[in-house]
């Protein structure tokens, strides 16, 4: 009789040790989402790259699921990382922009992610999820005033934020240029210039008694040439402070930010988030700063790849992925972890110069990059997912797949079954688990702006993913494979070259976008370009406040619920009244202790 007794006790007591340390089996999935900002789908190795060394993102491909379709809504930061949180495209947020402006410029800017909209982090943190933010934000920050941080990572669901609440950009770094309206910049330093000098000799003519000259003109002129020198000066010149700053939660505790320690203060930062949550379900996004210009010089890692500074850069961010996994393997986490690894959009092709040599990434054998429209380079993006024990290791799935499908999935796996908005996504646990071999995205819709630039069509029982480009941006000088002139593409007016009928390719047998079909070599081609119409008008229809306008595309649509835009100029310029700061506007500065670092 002792002994069963004591296999009861000793059960009971290994069952108790199992509910203390939170291992049961009914314990909900952890979360932690890495997306690196501007990297190409060709950066990196278990993509097709020999030339860079990725073993970490390449582990995580091996343990688990490869996407090789995997799409961003927008090739553009703003409006594509407005579509992940959201699992929407970003015109319903009203983040798609008209003009020349196609992301946040400002972060004393009132444009943002709306506080109506719903984020998988607020959807997690009503489910128990302890959320968190690390990294890059670009999504807004006030709306009427200096802190009421309407647009804040906090108000969207992350309990916890440190990070940028804008982006890395060139201006952060002196030396490296400027980012923000480079054209207007020179044209208001010339008009400030010429006014001075007009001022000048007036003044120097009345003093000579070459010529009568009115106190009065000379007093308006004093007052334009002050007005000038502010409206260029203030906003522009010292974009380093008002833009380059890193918060905790809604405090500023770095501004102008030391570009040069970001890597390693991030990387703590979401080590130490992961840790305090050891015992509890947690979201971390895990939103690197890489590698977006300027790009960094860390010691350790400067001179040791075979592509210059930018390889140098990608190599840390893939041992950053390193040291992400392993603190999640070695605190006993990952067979309860999904872990996911992405990028925001493809790389963009027209930064480099002479010295640096290329800034911007390889998106491999796709056409175009960042901020070109529905080629494919700008929007085929790298996606890996990695569950030890629940996804098998080393499966590649070949159907389209979009960013904005984590947000019912995340739903999903959280048990999240309340109500919930119109989604562009869907659950991709059926798919990444191989219980199904279709993907549910017969119809993707590509934007450029808020213009329906592209549809891709993948007809059911075919192979084939149709894409039909109703307009491409126009590629200078002529003859170029990017927007090298103007540095970025557009995607409005004279910048776009619009078609009738529309390009139409088929990826599965030219994924590089390089020979159209045309109805000699393809059959079906009037039923892809009548099947295409009849989804874009049923997609329009989910769609509030039309224009009215029977087109297939070129004309804007407008977001659903009637949700104001975000990126009209009026939102997008700088206020002074919206600028974050430490210390007392306008001598803003402050600096983080990194002693310990």
């Amino acid at each position: 009789m002792r002994l069963p007794l004591l296999a009861q006790l000793l059960f009971l007591l290994l069952a108790a040790g199992r509910d203390v340390t939170g291992q049961t089996v009914d314990r909900k999935p952890n979360f932690v989402l890495m997306m690196v900002d501007d990297l190409g789908i060709g950066d990196v190795g278990c993509y097709g790259n020999d030339t860079v060394r990725t073993p970490n993102i390449d582990r995580l491909a091996a343990e688990g699921v490869k996407l090789t379709q995997h799409i961003a809504a927008a090739p553009l930061c703003t409006p594509s990382r407005a579509a992940f949180l959201t699992g929407r495209y970003a015109l319903r947020s009203g983040l798609g922009s008209t003009g020349r402006v196609q992301v946040l410029l400002f972060l004393g800017g009132s444009g943002g992610l709306p506080p109506s909209e719903t984020t998988f982090a607020k959807r997690l943190q009503q489910e128990g999820y302890t959320t968190s933010l690390v990294g890059k934000w670009h999504l807004g920050l006030n709306c009427e005033q200096r802190g009421d941080h309407c647009h804040h990572p906090n108000q969207h669901g992350f309990s916890y934020f440190y990070g940028l609440p804008f982006t890395l950009f060139n201006d952060c770094m002196p030396g490296e240029g400027s980012d923000v309206m480079a054209d207007v910049q020179h044209a208001l330093r010339n008009l400030t210039m010429l006014l001075g000098v007009g001022l000048f000799s007036l003044v120097c003519v009345r003093v000579c008694g070459l010529l009568e000259v009115s106190l009065c003109l000379l007093a308006v002129l004093v007052l334009l040439s002050i007005l000038a020198a502010a409206v260029w000066y203030i906003p522009f010149k010292r974009l380093q402070t008002w833009n380059c700053i890193i918060m905790r939660n809604q405090e500023v505790i770095e501004q102008p930010m030391t570009v040069e320690t970001l890597p390693q203060r991030l990387l703590r930062e979401a080590q130490h988030f992961i840790k305090r949550n050891v015992d509890q379900p947690f979201l971390l996004f895990f939103s690197l700063a890489h590698i977006h210009t300027p790009l960094f010089k860390t010691p350790a890692f400067a001179g040791k790849s075979r592509h210059g500074r930018y390889g140098d850069n990608l190599e840390e961010v893939d041992w950053m992925i390193g040291q992400i996994t392993e603190t999640v393997d070695s605190l006993g986490l990952a067979n309860n972890t999904l872990m996911y690894f992405t990028s925001d959009h493809g790389g963009q092709l027209e930064d480099a110069d002479s010295i640096i040599g290329q800034k911007g990434g390889w998106n491999g054998i796709y056409k175009g990059g960042k901020a070109m429209g529905g080629w494919e380079g700008g929007i085929r993006v790298p996606g890996i997912f990695r569950w030890p024990g629940r996804l098998s290791a080393g499966r590649v799935v070949d159907e389209p797949t979009s960013l904005m499908d984590l947000y019912p999935t995340l739903k999903y796996l959280a048990k999240d079954t309340q109500p919930d908005r119109q989604s562009d996504g869907f659950n991709l646990m059926p798919l990444l688990e191989g219980k199904v071999e279709r993907s549910e995205h017969e119809f993707m819709f590509h934007y450029c702006g808020i213009y329906l630039n592209a549809v891709r069509w993948h007809p059911p029982g075919s192979d084939s993913v149709f894409k039909v480009h109703f307009f491409t941006p126009n590629f200078s000088p002529p003859g170029a494979g990017g927007c090298y002139d103007t540095k970025i593409c557009l995607c409005h007016g004279e910048h776009v070259t619009h078609h009738n009928p529309p390009l139409l390719y088929d990826l599965f047998h030219d994924p590089s976008e390089s020979r159209p079909l045309t109805p000699d070599t393809e059959p079906r081609h009037a039923e892809i370009l009548e099947q295409t119409t009849k989804a874009v008008q049923r997609h329009r229809d989910t769609l509030t406040n039309k224009k009215g306008s029977d087109e297939t595309h070129s004309h804007p649509d407008a977001d659903a619920g009637s949700v104001q835009s975000q990126m009209t100029l009026d939102r997008i310029l700088w206020r002074p009244w919206l600028q974050p700061c430490c210390g007392t506007f306008p001598f803003c500065g402050c600096k983080e202790d990194t002693t310990h670092i």
